[in-house]
């Protein structure tokens, strides 16, 4: 085994399928091993360079395994399906892997601190929260409708509009529907104060973090973004310019070209869906107030929705603010505005 540059990991709960590559492209081991004996194999075998799919458990084991003196990469699944040959097993999955990292020009994901995680599980829950209070809204106002009472669609009407609502229809709502209505907005409070709790937790993040401070000087960009970018986006390190993470969020053009003739689409929409979301909002946010400052920014962008419409330019926008969150954290600097020559 000491011919060995590269093993491949098919992590799952119990079975781990191994995959072992000389230096001339040839796979010289294949084993199983159970999850309590993996530690074990990993620490007894000889320095190499480890490579395992960026799926659950992935950053768990790329920190344990690095301890052991090994260079750990993580590697998206999406470039590593096309190197599997026939039939899809684990142990065709750990083969795979070995031949996807061996790739001069492949692409790896950043191991994640274990507070980096953190962070991102705070976004998560928080999000799965914000849903379940769209949910309970719309179910809110889809039962009033039935009883002939139009809400307004938004978060802010249940909030502020919805007691006063039941009491001057108190006569149209029996008193089982009134009931319920009441203990569903009860519920809306209660999910409303542990959103509110956990913005609260990634804001004091933000405070306490540089590069969160830094990325807050980008209009646009506030608490959430900032920590949603340092926790959840991919290592800036690993990309050539800003357009090229840019369109890791999938904030550049789809392109569907052939015969010399260039063909961009709508945004291609790869990469974190949930992260691009923050971006294009918060870019939208900077939107409704273009047109009262005239530093070159929103000049730009007034030119910008005159040309191609309010979306394409919110878009635009968001693809800016990630090519300058790029150059900040690369750079280890901080924004600065461009008063107009005027």
């Amino acid at each position: 085994m000491g011919n060995i540059t590269i093993l491949g990991i098919d992590i799952a709960k119990h079975v781990f399928h191994i995959a072992g590559m000389n230096d001339r492209g040839k796979v010289v081991l294949r084993k199983k091993l159970y999850r309590e004996e993996l530690c074990g194999f990993i620490a007894n075998f000889p320095i190499t360079t480890i490579g395992i799919e960026a799926c659950g458990g992935a950053h768990h084991w790329g920190r344990t395994l690095g301890v052991f003196g090994h260079e750990v990469k993580l590697i998206a699944p999406r470039f590593v399906k096309p190197y599997v040959k026939s039939n899809k097993n684990d142990s065709a999955d750990a083969e795979a892997i070995c031949e996807a990292v061996s790739r001069e020009n492949m692409r790896f994901v950043a191991i994640k601190k274990i507070e980096q995680q953190d962070w991102q599980a705070l976004h998560r829950i928080r999000e799965r929260l914000v849903k379940s209070r769209t949910a309970l809204g719309n179910q809110i106002r889809g039962i009033l409708a039935e009883r002939g009472i139009i809400l307004p669609q938004s978060i802010s009407a249940i909030r502020e509009e919805l007691s006063e609502t039941l009491r001057n229809h108190q006569d149209t709502l029996s008193s089982t529907g009134l009931e319920l209505i009441k203990e569903l907005h009860e519920e809306f409070f209660q999910i409303d104060s542990r959103i509110l709790s956990y913005e609260k937790k990634l804001e004091a993040i933000s405070k306490s973090h540089p590069e969160c401070q830094r990325l807050q000087t980008i209009p646009g960009i506030g608490p959430i973004t900032a920590v949603a970018l340092i926790s959840c986006a991919p290592n800036v390190s690993n990309f050539k310019n800003g357009r090229q993470f840019a369109a890791s969020l999938g904030l550049v053009p789809r392109q569907h070209s052939t015969g010399g003739k260039n063909t961009l689409l709508g945004i291609s929409k790869r990469g974190d869906t949930y992260l691009r979301k923050l971006l294009i909002h918060g870019a939208r946010a900077v939107m409704r107030y273009r047109t009262t400052k005239a530093d070159k920014r929103n000049l730009w962008l007034q030119e910008l929705v005159t040309r191609r419409g309010f979306h394409r330019a919110t878009v635009a926008l968001a693809n800016k603010n990630a090519r300058t969150v790029w150059a900040l954290l690369l750079h280890n600097t901080e924004f600065k505005f461009q008063e107009s020559a005027a």
